[in-house]
């Protein structure tokens, strides 16, 4: 097997400018801790709402959770809308529907007034099945979506290179360039009073009238809100972190000639989840994007999943059998019990910190929706129609109990495992587990990564590993 182990989209949009690290003390409005979809879509309509907002990213702009994306932006998440109808009203329905088709309105019309290019395509996007067993079950799906408000429709015709027993086809999607269109956003922010700095670690928060963020290094920030928008919340309540839990999943991609690449956005449950997308590479050539094979992080056997994605590539997609894979990644997604994100206050007793996490894998237009959303929150603007539903401090339906039970059950058996072995997280003590392929130690209770010599590669740990 051939290939990089970087995402394709940091890869190919490198960075058209620098943003220097804090050094020393800084105060603000508004500090949004996190440079990714949510980050800087919500630093970027906060400042355009006149409010004072610095951008604080560990790293460089959109190269951690955001930088390794499908780039998949649709309303159709899976077999979400009759979940959603049935446990929650078709107005619940309606309401989330609708804050994801304003998302791709948002990120088209953004692009087109600034000129950014995002490679944005208009394509269809699929939720399909082999089995026959589960035809109700997608056209009970796409009743829900259609009467949610999506121009849904039951079909058995896909455009993939394989028959399908039924599928879900919602019409006039997005797929793009998720860093150009984050570079754009980051360049409108600073163009507009903003300020970003990356290479900036965030390793404390103190809440109170004067917040104040502790840095890695020193130096410290003072905000009257913050908005955490790093995936997994650096600090986390215990009433939300019992809710939340961590999945990779891998990515392979192989340049193909433009004939053998499907036209729409395709995601099946089957076969350990595939995920199926191309892009622009211009010359007769597109990039045929698979993911797949979602794995608790640290719980080792990569090779054999990345083997098994791509011989499913292989063996599926003409033109990825004869072509070399150029791009390996791994995509890493926050889970809620109730399947629904989180976005708003932190929890129960907080009045300044805002958390966006727990979109399932479905963070692009989640993220975009959620920027609008925090920015509500911290105006005073009139709030979407979705608020209430995905309130961070929201009671948890009985029927997920169980679920929030075993998982909680599994973070404990990790962190006895910690105090036994000595190789713990810095973040809450769970074992790590090392990522051959990735080269990584891993904690499979809250997703925190760590390079071999003990570096923070992602959060919510924030100090590195001691030797």
């Amino acid at each position: 097997m051939h290939g990089t182990g970087n995402s394709y989209w940091i890869e190919s949009a490198p960075p058209r400018r620098a943003h220097p690290p804090l050094e020393g003390d800084l105060a603000a409005d508004v500090a949004v801790v996190g440079a990714g979809v949510v980050g800087l879509c919500t630093a970027r309509e906060l400042t355009r709402a006149g409010r004072d907002v610095v951008v604080l990213e560990a790293g460089r702009i959109a190269t951690g959770v955001t930088g390794h994306t499908t780039g998949k932006l649709t309303s159709l998440h899976g077999l979400r809308y009759a979940s959603l109808r049935d446990r929650h009203g078709a107005e619940a329905a309606a309401n989330y529907a609708e804050a994801q088709e304003d998302a791709l309105r948002q990120v088209a019309r953004f692009c087109a007034e600034l000129g950014v290019d995002a490679e944005i395509e208009r394509r269809p996007a699929y939720t399909y099945t082999l089995d026959e067993n589960r035809v109700e079950e997608i056209h009970a799906e796409a009743a829900a979506a259609s009467e949610a408000g999506l121009r849904a429709a039951a079909v058995t015709e896909t455009g993939l290179p394989y028959p399908v027993a039924a599928a879900v086809r919602v019409e006039d999607q997005l797929q793009f360039h998720p860093r150009r269109f984050l570079l754009g956003l980051a360049d409108d922010l600073v163009a507009h009073g903003g300020r970003v700095h990356e290479n900036t670690r965030v390793t404390g928060l103190h809440e109170g009238i004067d917040c104040r963020l502790s840095l890695e290094g020193g130096g410290t920030v003072h905000a009257r809100d913050v908005v955490l928008a790093t995936h997994f919340p650096l600090r986390c309540h215990s009433s939300l972190v019992v809710r939340l839990t961590v999945l990779r999943e891998l990515v392979v991609a192989a340049s193909v000639e433009e004939r053998h690449a499907p036209h729409g956005m395709y995601v099946t449950a089957e076969h350990g989840t595939r995920s199926v997308r191309t892009a622009p590479l211009g010359e007769g050539r597109r990039l045929l994007i698979v993911a797949g094979e979602a794995f608790e992080p640290g719980s080792g056997g990569v090779p054999d999943r990345l083997d098994r994605l791509e011989a499913w590539a292989r063996g599926q997609l003409p033109g990825f059998a004869e072509a070399p894979t150029v791009h390996r990644w791994a995509a890493q997604d926050v889970h809620t019990a109730d399947g629904l994100p989180c976005v708003g206050h932190e929890h129960p007793d907080t009045q300044h910190v805002y958390v966006a996490t727990g979109f399932g894998g479905w963070g692009l237009s989640n993220g975009v929706a959620a920027g609008r959303l925090l920015t509500a929150h911290l105006t005073g603007a009139p709030r979407p129609a979705w608020t209430e539903l995905v309130d961070p401090r929201r009671h948890l339906p009985v029927r997920e109990v169980p679920g929030v039970v075993r998982s909680q059950s599994t973070v404990a058996r990790h962190y006895l495992a910690g105090r036994r072995t000595g190789r713990r997280c810095t973040h809450m003590g769970c074992d790590l587990g090392f990522n051959e392929t990735e080269q990584s130690w891993e904690c499979p209770c809250h997703g925190s990564r760590f390079a071999p010599d003990g570096t923070v590669l992602q959060g919510p740990a924030t100090r590195p590993l001691e030797d």
